[in-house]
């Protein structure tokens, strides 16, 4: 009989991730299962090499629980299978690699090892999805305080809209890509992207690859002075369509990448929410870091 240890975040789909990871039981019947609650888990990282030989892990949440997961483990050897059960409410990480939400276990390991890590106001980050800076940023803060005051459902898509509409002031941007300073005006959005999607389905970066070989992260800038224009454009995001808007929409593909606002704005990593950032630095998995800065060299 197959045995999985499942680690759950009850606080993931607005509070409703025991119930959702519950599903389990009936996913799964013919195996045996422990449950253990992530938050009340003194020690992520000595649970995690704790757990017998021979049993899988089973992570169960949303894009946030991932987060928290591959930060608290980032220092343990991935030694055994990791399985994700998607039960949460973003599931970009799902939607890029074709899946459905709650209908099977996702062997994970090959998508969290070699991550790309994010440095933000002095602390790392690994990141699985995304860095979103930017209006995605303001709807995940936005998002926060809706729920911290009791709404169960959140509409992000209405939220960005408000933020086009004039909740969220724009920005001047400095983009530096693998040495190469770009600037900008009037920034909606300069993500970087580990895979396609970023705030809950907008595929931001429709060409990334999360297992490309050379571990390339992408930049992607949305910009433009006319409100009206933008939100025109925006809704074509979802569909990767936005790209074809050069007159506003620039991508760039790189090793290590630096974004500056001029003023501080909310920022989101894989869905998780830190306020007031001026910038970030992002950069491939050390090991390609390595290589990327000998291939600059080469190329001088």
């Amino acid at each position: 009989m197959k045995k999985y240890c499942v680690l759950y975040n009850p606080l993931s789909n607005n509070k409703r991730g025991e119930a959702e990871t519950e599903k389990l039981k009936e996913l799964l019947s013919d195996c045996e299962l422990t449950f253990h609650d992530m938050t009340k888990l003194e020690s992520l990282s000595e649970f995690y090499e704790s757990v017998p030989e021979g049993v899988s892990v089973v992570i169960s949440g949303g894009d946030g629980t991932m987060h928290r997961f591959i930060n608290a483990v980032s220092g343990c050897e991935l030694n055994r299978d990791v399985y994700y059960f998607a039960s949460g409410t973003g599931n970009d990480f799902l939607k890029d690699i074709g899946k459905e939400k709650g209908t099977e276990l996702v062997l994970i390991n090959k998508y969290i090892t070699d991550l790309p890590v994010v440095e933000v106001n002095g602390k790392k980050y690994k990141f699985l999805n995304n860095v979103g800076f930017g209006i995605d940023g303001y709807c995940c803060e936005i998002g926060d305080k809706k729920r911290a005051a009791g709404k169960q459902k959140i509409n992000y898509t209405a939220i960005a809209i408000g933020g086009l509409l004039g909740g969220y002031k724009r920005v001047k941007a400095t983009v530096t890509i693998d040495g190469v300073t770009r600037y900008y005006k009037n920034v909606w959005l300069a993500p970087t992207m580990n895979g396609r999607y970023v705030g809950g389905g907008m595929m931001a970066c429709p060409e990334q690859d999360r297992l490309c070989e050379d571990k390339k992260i992408s930049v992607m800038v949305m910009y433009h002075p006319s409100k009206l224009k933008t939100l025109t454009v925006f809704p074509s995001i979802f569909k990767g369509e936005h790209v074809k808007h050069t007159e506003m929409v620039e991508q760039y593909k790189g090793y290590e990448v630096e974004v500056e606002f001029d003023k501080p704005t909310a920022l989101q990593i894989d869905g998780e929410t830190i306020v007031g950032v001026t910038k970030y630095k992002a950069w491939a998995t050390p090991e390609y870091r390595k290589a990327s800065i000998k291939e600059l060299e080469a190329a001088k």
